[in-house]
């Protein structure tokens, strides 16, 4: 069995090209190969090592993704994927480069995922969440599974451990994949994002689900206390604690930022032993923290956080 596995993974390199090159801020994906890796679907090369752009044809509509898969991946051990999604009108690559989760996938025998929103007429590029995306066309909850599919059909990942993490607009993606893609979803991360009202009123889960949302008090793009086209923030932690049967008095840490005080709120006693987890930041705004931004690096936070669980609660 482990000749077979390091077989299918030689052959996912072989056949996605291997690594790139290694200037670590190009944009542009100078291909050293291409190969056709499944039928209708072509991976590349890029400039920055061990990244790969994949481009494929969805429901008629020319999507691609990036995937990152470190050199030193142990196909032996488990495998896990973490999604990484834009926010509105941004991009996969913008997104890659400030999100940093490169570092953490060489360390944690991680493969790292970026996926590309598609644009319309009306909407910048988006993931159609419903809500105020309600008249986009585009059907995201496929093309994710769709990306899902194409990569377990290269290399053996833990099917179990598949996290989605996402800023803005892929925040509010990462809660409608926990809604509708849960078989799928281990556990998902939310940085400045929320639920639309259509994710909120339509979420069915199928599993407990850990949840942690990063936010700031002066989002006034993602209001903590919501607006038309989205729930409160205090509202959608309350539905992840009501549905994963967690008790109502969370853990709460106080961490000091300077002349702030960032709130740590983890509730616990949940269904399968997972957690819902709040990380409230009272000077930030609509960002991505870092630890030189805001003294929260919240990749970092993500993956503690998601890496504990697997489908069926738990894993420690």
């Amino acid at each position: 069995m482990k000749n077979l596995v390091l077989i299918a993974f030689a052959f996912f390199l072989v056949s996605c090209g291997g690594g790139g090159g290694s200037s670590p801020n190009s944009s542009n994906q100078n291909d050293e190969s291409a190969d056709n890796t499944l039928e209708g679907e072509i991976c590349i090369n890029t400039s920055r090592e061990n990244l790969q752009k994949c481009d494929l044809k969805h429901d008629n509509l020319d999507r691609y993704y990036y995937i990152y898969i470190p050199n030193n991946l142990d196909a032996n051990l488990s495998v896990p994927v973490l999604f990484a999604l834009h926010g509105y009108g941004s991009s996969a690559l913008r997104h890659l480069n400030y999100t940093d989760y490169f570092s953490i996938a060489d360390e944690n025998n991680l493969i790292v995922v970026y996926p590309q929103g598609a644009t319309t007429a009306t909407l910048s590029s988006h993931w159609n969440v419903g809500g105020w995306t309600s008249k986009s066309p585009i059907k995201d909850l496929d093309f994710i599974n769709t990306v899902i599919n194409l990569i377990k059909s290269k290399i053996q990942i833990d099917e179990t451990r598949i996290y989605s993490s996402g800023m803005s607009n892929g925040g509010y993606m990462s809660y409608h994949l926990a809604c509708n893609l849960s078989e799928k979803f281990a556990a998902v991360a939310s940085v400045t994002g929320s639920m639309t009202i259509d994710t909120f009123n339509d979420c069915n889960p199928t599993h407990p689900t850990p949840i942690l949302q990063i936010h700031g008090l002066l989002d006034f793009v993602v209001p903590y206390n919501g607006n038309r086209g989205s729930k409160s923030i205090p509202d959608v932690i309350d539905y992840w604690v009501s549905y994963n049967s967690c008790g109502l008095n969370p853990d709460t840490i106080i961490k000091y930022d300077d002349y702030s005080l960032v709130s740590y709120e983890t509730y616990i006693n949940c269904l399968n032993d997972v957690n819902v987890k709040l990380i409230l930041h009272p000077e930030m705004g609509h960002d991505w923290p870092t630890t030189q931004s805001h003294n929260v690096n919240a990749s970092s936070e993500i993956w503690d956080f998601v890496s504990k669980y697997n489908i069926y609660g738990l894993t420690e």
